[in-house]
């Protein structure tokens, strides 16, 4: 979702984990985005720094979940074990195969 230019910059946000020492970094958000996030944050009592972290969080999480690699399907030429019958073609021949007289 675009939120348009241009981009405001918060600065000094406070990353807190487990795993992580807390460390300053500089992020560039879309004004409209901060606005809206500083509206929500002030309606939930929360801090945009603990909005910023909830939303890696789930990102990284969804990352994690359910991700399985794409897999191609196969569109092999033939059958396993025998010659290539592609091989024997022209390219016209082979473009005619693929495009199917398109």
């Amino acid at each position: 979702m675009d939120m348009g230019a241009p981009y405001s910059m918060v600065r000094e946000i406070h990353i807190d984990s487990a795993t992580l020492e807390p460390m300053k970094t500089t992020v560039e958000i879309a004004d409209a985005l901060l606005a809206r996030a500083r509206r929500h944050a002030r309606r939930t009592n929360r801090s945009v720094r603990a909005l910023i972290e909830e939303g890696l969080r789930r990102v990284l999480e969804d990352e994690g979940a359910g991700a399985t690699a794409y897999r191609l399907p196969d569109r092999s030429a033939g059958r396993a074990g025998e010659p290539d019958p592609l091989e024997k073609m022209s390219w016209g021949e082979l473009r005619d195969e693929i495009y199917g007289g398109r």
